[in-house]
């Protein structure tokens, strides 16, 4: 049986590994592709979610993916209370 800290370590790791490899996807995509990337992001404060990105089209998508997070939220909120 794993303590608490091994699996905080681990759970660490895991997540320094998901950053390193999202930068070097986008320096790799970046390199193959002439420097011209689209890009989008989601900032989600509470259930509110703010979209943005380089494209009309990625930014619907932002936003879509927001909105579906945040009825998730809503519902998972709701039920728990």
């Amino acid at each position: 049986m794993r303590s608490a800290q091994d699996i905080i370590r681990l759970g660490a790791i895991f997540i320094i590994i998901g950053f390193a490899s999202l930068f070097f996807g986008s320096v790799l995509s970046s390199v193959q592709n002439g420097g011209s990337n689209n890009f989008g992001g989601l900032i989600l404060i509470g259930p509110i979610p703010i979209a943005f990105g380089s494209s009309p089209e990625i930014t619907s998508n932002m936003l879509w993916v927001g909105l579906l997070i945040a009825v998730v939220y809503l519902l998972f909120w709701r039920g728990h209370r």
